[in-house]
């Protein structure tokens, strides 16, 4: 996404990537290094966008909306409303009572951190993005802050009662989020490896 980002030219085309990561802690670029508290086995790595400490790993959907903002006459504000107004319409779907938090960007259910969010803005145009917890494995939020927030609790939609596969939510998402954020966009599903 960086390398996509760098060469960006006015007329490239904006994309959505939706993605699964491999177990992996990353640190946005102002974040404090106490927000870890016992990371084992699981890599930490740094990373070039907003926001504090978090984790990604199977059974998280990874969106990246790789957006030239000014074409889309949209706000860093704007964005980060539209990624979680996605999120809180697909939740609505299955009757569940999300809300975002301006003070703390993301999704919540019940004071419970379901979608975290971490941008970067590089000349105009967006990436990274938001990481939506679908079934996944919670443990590793012990082992941080997460978002910078003691004792934050995370939560995933398959301990709110839904079954849905990544694949499956990010087909049920993607219209959620391309009318929330005005635009047209390809979007590709990948799960990445090591």
């Amino acid at each position: 996404m960086q390398s996509f980002t760098a060469a960006r030219t006015a007329e490239a085309s904006d994309e959505i990537w939706f993605l699964e990561h491999p177990p992996v802690f990353t640190l946005g670029m102002n974040a404090a290094p106490e927000h870890v508290l016992a990371p084992g086995d699981v890599p930490l790595v740094h990373i070039d966008r907003g926001g504090q400490v978090t984790y990604h790993g199977p059974g998280q959907l990874v969106i990246y909306p790789l957006l030239d903002l000014r074409r889309s006459q949209l706000g860093v504000r704007e964005l980060v409303v539209a990624l979680e107004t996605a999120v809180i319409e697909f939740a609505a779907s299955w009757n569940i009572a999300a809300f975002g938090r301006r003070e703390a960007p993301g999704v919540y259910v019940d004071g419970r951190k379901l979608a975290s969010v971490g941008l970067r803005i590089r000349r105009g145009c967006s990436y990274h993005g938001m990481a939506f917890n679908i079934a996944m494995d919670l443990e590793p939020f012990r082992r941080i802050n997460p978002c910078g927030y003691p004792g934050l609790d995370v939560i995933d939609l398959r301990s709110l009662g839904v079954d849905v596969s990544l694949e499956a939510a990010a087909q049920a998402l993607a219209p959620l989020l391309l009318r929330a954020l005005r635009v047209s966009a390809p979007a590709h599903w990948t799960r990445e490896s090591r």
